[in-house]
């Protein structure tokens, strides 16, 4: 299924399941999941419960490694039992939730001690970086430097957040570790070469060797946070 993706899309999975790491054996709660990609492919090693609200996500449903599929948002998050799992994966889904405060607190709860939140963010000087250099939307990246939000066309509305918000919705979490995502390879505009598995793989590998660096992830168009 991987494979099938768009070449953005891919990169981004296997950038993002590097950033987090290896996992085996663990509890794994993946909220906002999409067609279930992600939670499918740690399925493989852990045990693995999805949460999402939108049908037409699920109709697309990846889970050939059998995790466990729940149909809503929020209020199933206040079902579960606290101090439940080992990690919580929450990808491109705050800058939607107009209760993200509320969605980050009850991810305190659910975390087992020493668990681990994985958050991937739009990191807004990166947007301005894409509608300049990509889109030549001068309006926009204008919009956006006066702090005003941007539009996805499939979600709605991006309603930017700094990365120390998180700790300052729940005093209980403490920022570990920093990525930048997507740093370079959306800057490449020869659509034939992204499509060469050679070109993919020294992507992949430079977007990890610069990941961690403060200088790379201020233009980055994401974050990933743990």
């Amino acid at each position: 299924m991987l494979n099938q993706l768009p070449a953005w899309e891919r990169l981004a999975k296997e950038i993002i399941w590097q950033q987090i790491g290896e996992l085996k054996g663990e509890s794994i709660l993946d909220f906002g999941s999409g067609t279930g990609i992600t939670a499918d492919h740690f399925a493989a090693d852990n045990q693995v419960t999805a949460i999402e609200p939108s049908e037409d996500m699920l109709a697309q449903q990846v889970n050939k490694n059998g995790y466990r599929q729940i149909v809503g948002s929020t209020d199933e998050l206040k079902k579960l039992p606290s101090d439940s799992f080992d990690y919580i994966f929450c990808h491109n889904v705050l800058e939607y939730a107009e209760d993200r405060e509320i969605i980050v607190n009850e991810f305190h709860q659910l975390l087992k001690k020493n668990g681990k939140l994985s958050i991937v963010k739009h990191n807004r000087s990166g947007r301005v970086m894409q509608m300049v250099v990509l889109l030549n939307n001068f309006d926009e990246a204008n919009n956006l430097l006066n702090g005003q939000n941007s539009n996805a066309q499939q979600f709605g509305t991006i309603n930017y957040y700094d990365n120390s918000d998180i700790t300052n919705w729940c005093s209980g979490l403490v920022l570990q570790q920093t990525y930048g995502l997507r740093t370079f390879w959306d800057l490449q505009q020869n659509q034939e070469i992204q499509k060469d598995e050679e070109w993919q793989k020294k992507m992949i590998d430079i977007e990890m060797r610069v990941s961690q660096n403060p200088d790379f992830q201020r233009i980055a168009f994401f974050h990933c946070l743990i």
